[in-house]
């Protein structure tokens, strides 16, 4: 499995050489129907939108293309990138990607499980540490195109395990995260969402 997070990281990490940065100042300017859900700065209020503050631009780039492709269905998200172009969504993202992430508290009742699964995975099943992929801190791989999880909202975290857990979401690199997903329990989903929502 490590050998394998270590191929695609490298693939991607390749791939991402050809990503454009964009622009900040400009990207707040286009990102103005963004803010309604995911919030002036990126930190979304609303526990069923993700926060994109601090998110890596390189990864805010590929799920805006995923929309734009329908690699990755959502109804609304499908709809709001449509229009986008190429710079627009370098800029969109490096505008998210520019402001700071604010961490949520987690709950204390699944600080333990959540954390033994985020940093140690769940041997015997085959589940691989979140930590392999998204750091210990939950800061992510930018070159891998591996997102940061740290002070997700614990509900949106907890509708993306799910929805890799179903196929809903595909747009994963070789089935990663739907390959780790299947394998957790609901309780299990629920505590490593809320580790990850106080993680920093």
């Amino acid at each position: 499995m490590m050998k394998r997070i270590a191929t695609v990281a490298m693939l991607l990490g390749m791939v991402s050489t050809a990503w454009a940065a964009g622009d900040p100042v400009v990207g707040k300017q286009k990102a103005a129907l963004c803010i309604g859900c995911h919030g002036v700065d990126g930190n979304s209020s609303n526990p069923d939108w993700p926060s994109l503050a601090g998110q890596h631009a390189e990864y805010l780039t590929k799920q805006i293309n995923d929309f734009k492709s329908k690699a990755r269905v959502d109804g609304t998200m499908n709809a709001m990138v449509g229009s986008l172009n190429d710079a627009d969504t370098a800029n969109i993202s490096a505008f998210f990607a520019s402001n700071k992430a604010k961490v949520m508290g987690a709950n204390k009742e699944s600080i333990e499980l959540g954390k033994n699964i985020y940093r140690g995975g769940i041997a015997k099943r085959g589940v691989a540490a979140c930590a392999s992929c998204h750091g210990p801190s939950g800061a992510g791989n930018p070159a891998a195109k591996f997102p940061a999880l740290s002070g997700q909202h614990a509900k949106y975290t907890a509708k993306a395990l799910n929805d890799f857990a179903s196929g809903a979401r595909s747009n994963d690199a070789q089935s990663m995260m739907r390959d780790v997903a299947v394998k957790l329990r609901a309780n299990e989903i629920k505590a490593v969402a809320e580790y990850i929502a106080g993680l920093n």
